[in-house]
């Protein structure tokens, strides 16, 4: 499917760095405001890109030492192939909408495609509200490996960690852990680092809490849960989570 025939149906001039036009007018659409044949063609555009990723299956990756189900990954969370990843959004659950972002809710979306914005859309309507702090949603993968993307709201921390901050943040990983229980077709699933970088989370104490909540929540529901993957993105994320899954 040609990109640029895709952009002339939305009115956006086509040639060099169509590709990126695109992705821009993807990213800012509103949900629900794509044609029905445009959906189409990007349908196929997007099949066809996937089919050409390189895809790390999360069932190779090797468990961090003296925790069997645990893993820990440094890369690209949209190109695992695991039962459900984690997207760390905010309180709408739509998406960024800014075309330059490197947050995790931008590359999520990107990758998914529109559709994934309209079930968005669909969920938060019939909710009527923003999504709580320390929440969870679930919807389908659409155009990623994964099946299913888990969608928190993280704390956002402006100034010193409070309690509270801690205790969202722990309700955030543990809420996504409660509702893949509830399909038995998850047995596998992948966290970004959530409430870190944008939000203001510094990554020590936010990577002591999520090993501390995943850990226990396992414990707690021996056997439910087959593999969980901890996906970081930088080398200073990889040493604090590595230091915190390896003390004793």
């Amino acid at each position: 499917m040609s990109t640029d025939r895709i952009l002339a149906r939305l009115g956006i001039p086509g040639g060099r760095g169509a590709r990126e036009r695109l992705r821009a007018a993807l990213v800012t659409s509103a949900p629900r405001s794509l044609p029905p044949d445009v959906l189409t063609m990007l349908d196929e555009l997007l099949t066809a890109e996937s089919a050409g990723r390189t895809v790390t299956d999360a069932a190779t990756l090797p468990t961090v030492d003296g925790r069997d189900r645990i893993v820990l990954w440094r890369g690209d969370i949209t190109a695992l192939r695991v039962d459900a990843i984690v997207n760390a959004a905010n309180s709408a659950l739509l998406g960024c909408f800014q075309p330059e972002h490197r947050c995790v809710d931008n590359v999520v979306h990107t990758a998914a495609g529109p559709r994934l914005r309209d079930e968005c859309h669909t969920l938060m309507t019939e909710q009527g509200f923003p999504e709580p702090t320390g929440s969870a949603k679930i919807t389908s993968g659409y155009h990623l490996p994964a099946r299913y993307v888990l969608h928190t709201v993280g704390p956002i921390v402006r100034g010193p960690v409070t309690p509270g901050h801690e205790a969202a943040l722990a309700s955030a990983y543990r809420s996504c852990l409660d509702l893949a229980a509830t399909r038995g077709d998850i047995r596998g699933i992948a966290f970004c680092s959530i409430s870190t970088g944008l939000f203001g989370f510094p990554p020590e104490p936010a990577a002591r809490i999520a090993v501390a909540t995943v850990t226990g929540w396992l414990a707690a529901h021996p056997g439910r849960l087959d593999r969980v993957v901890f996906d970081v993105w930088t080398a200073d994320d990889h040493a604090c989570y590595q230091k915190e899954l390896t003390h004793e």
